[in-house]
């Protein structure tokens, strides 16, 4: 074998395990293409001794403390595939090109999909939000949005009124006589008219534009997007994928290994709820568990 460990996703998970196991003097080969699922966003919150900082660069930096160690390489490429093969792994990359390794880490992230509403994805990861406590604060106090996906959507609407006088946008999701009344106990208002577009200055937010035209002041707007694994390599090797609320998730044990012996997976595609902090130290978990497997086992 090449590697004693390759982990597919150089983001937060994947540099998080690549670190430790590079740190006990492991081969560690870390295959990244470049689009974390955070992207979007300029300032991550709640990251210890990080917060308010622009993802990219604490990755970046990350990124070269990794590589500072003899043990670690970063492939920059698109893992495809990968199969068992003997007592370990082989990945293929898009390039041709293969790598082998005795124990993988999946760590390549989740895709988010959005309704197809003008307006919603350019504004996603600014004014457009996932997360109260990624990005609550900053809006405090201000006029908040909740657009409506899932059941699961009338309680993010009473979490979000924590931060803000909240609006709660159903576009057509039927409200249950329960969820109102929790809703009003909330002091969150209800809005049952389909909405058609957001508007505001460039990636700000200034209002939720209704079908009847009607528009909804707002300054940010909260969804749980739908999400979905961004490699299909899960699949491909027999890993056990279950239905989470927002999408697949990877099913790991406490050490992260997945129903398939050698094969780790960490971070949002092996959990839920999702923020950088979870996901390294899901990392971490991942990573000093191979390191075990590879000594004890």
């Amino acid at each position: 074998m090449q590697n004693d460990v390759v982990i597919i996703g150089g983001a937060f998970a994947g540099l998080a395990a690549a670190t430790y196991l590079a740190r006990a003097r492991r081969r560690v080969c870390v295959i990244d293409s470049g689009r974390p699922r955070n992207r979007f966003t300029e300032a991550s919150h709640g990251f210890l001794g990080s917060d308010g900082s622009d993802p990219s660069s604490i990755l970046a930096k990350a990124r070269d403390q990794l590589v500072a160690y003899p043990g670690a390489t970063l492939v920059s490429g698109e893992a495809v595939a990968a199969r068992a093969v003997g007592d370990g792994f082989v990945v293929s990359l898009s390039s041709g090109a293969e790598i082998s390794a005795r124990k993988v880490i999946l760590a390549f992230g989740l895709r988010d999909s959005l309704e197809p509403i003008p307006g919603l994805w350019e504004r996603w990861g600014k004014t457009v939000l996932h997360c109260p406590y990624c990005h609550g604060f900053e809006f405090s106090d201000q006029p908040l949005g909740v657009l409506a996906r899932t059941p699961m959507s009338m309680h993010q609407a009473c979490l979000i009124a924590e931060w803000g006088p909240t609006t709660l946008f159903l576009n057509s999701v039927e409200l249950e006589p329960e969820h109102a009344e929790m809703l009003a106990s909330h002091g969150v208002a209800i809005e049952r008219g389909k909405v058609t577009r957001l508007t505001g200055e460039g990636h700000g937010l200034s209002a939720v534009e209704l079908e009847d035209g009607r528009k909804s002041q707002v300054s940010a707007l909260y969804v749980a997007p739908q999400s979905s694994l961004a490699s299909p390599i899960a699949a491909q090797l027999g890993a056990t994928i279950d239905d989470g609320p927002m999408g697949p998730i990877i099913r790991t044990g406490g050490d992260k290994m997945t129903t398939v012996p050698g094969l780790y997976a960490a971070g949002d595609i092996a959990r839920a709820p999702h923020s950088v902090s979870w996901a390294v130290a899901d990392g971490v978990t991942a990573g000093t568990a191979v390191h075990r497997a590879l000594v004890f086992g």
